[in-house]
Formats: structure tokens, C-alpha cells, sequence
């Protein structure tokens, strides 16, 4: 499943500046990793965002927003945000958002191999 690239060059250029961040293939599309938390991405066209319960519950009262739905039951503490609610500095926004959130978690634990 394809994503949208340009999407995810904007994303880019608002992590740019983020230590921590790597990029991971993910639900068919690209996530964003800060620090090994997931914090944002793109399914299609969509910006996928994880927000935790509140976050999410609060930006779902926001015009072109709705439930993280990717296998056909709502994901928690996630969203997508149509194409028409990432324009211009919106997408900075919702970002910093989500990576406000993935720093706010406990760090993650190295993997053992």
C-alpha cells in the first residue's frame, strides 16, 4: 500500500530538528519513531497520530478528525487526520503534538538478541 510521499517529506522537514527520530514501515504506510515510540505517520493520504486517550479525545473535536480505525475497531490514544486538516502550519502542530506525547512515555527498553 502506498503513502503519500509528500506528505511524509513535510513530516520530515518539521522533525528535522527532533533528536531520536528514525522511520519504520508500518500499517501499510510510514511511522515516525521518537525515541522508539511511535509518534506520528501516513496510511495513504491520511496523518496518523498517537496522542494517548486524552490527547486523542480532545483532537477528535477538531473539523476532519476521526477514530484510528485500521482494523475495523478504534485504536486508543490514536487518530487520523484527513489531508484537508494538515495544510500549512496545521501539520506542525499536530506534530509537535504527537511527539510531545511519545517523549512524555517511559523509555523503551533495548531489545535482547
Amino acid at each position: 500500500m502506498a503513502y503519500d510521499e509528500t506528505l511524509a517529506d513535510r513530516i520530515r522537514d518539521v522533525l528535522a530538528a527532533e533528536p531520536g527520530v528514525t522511520e519504520r514501515k508500518m500499517f501499510g504506510g510510514i511511522a515516525f519513531m521518537v525515541d522508539g515510540h511511535m509518534a506520528c505517520g501516513i496510511v495513504r493520504d491520511e496523518l496518523m497520530l498517537r496522542l494517548g486517550a486524552e490527547g486523542a479525545d480532545a483532537a477528535l473535536e477538531k473539523p476532519h478528525v476521526r477514530p484510528m480505525d485500521f482494523t475495523g475497531r478504534p485504536m486508543t490514544g490514536m487518530v487520523y487526520v484527513e489531508p484537508a486538516g494538515v495544510r500549512g502550519v496545521a501539520l506542525r502542530n499536530w506534530v509537535g503534538r504527537a511527539v510531545a506525547h511519545a517523549r512524555s512515555l517511559p523509555p523503551k527498553q533495548p531489545k535482547r538478541r
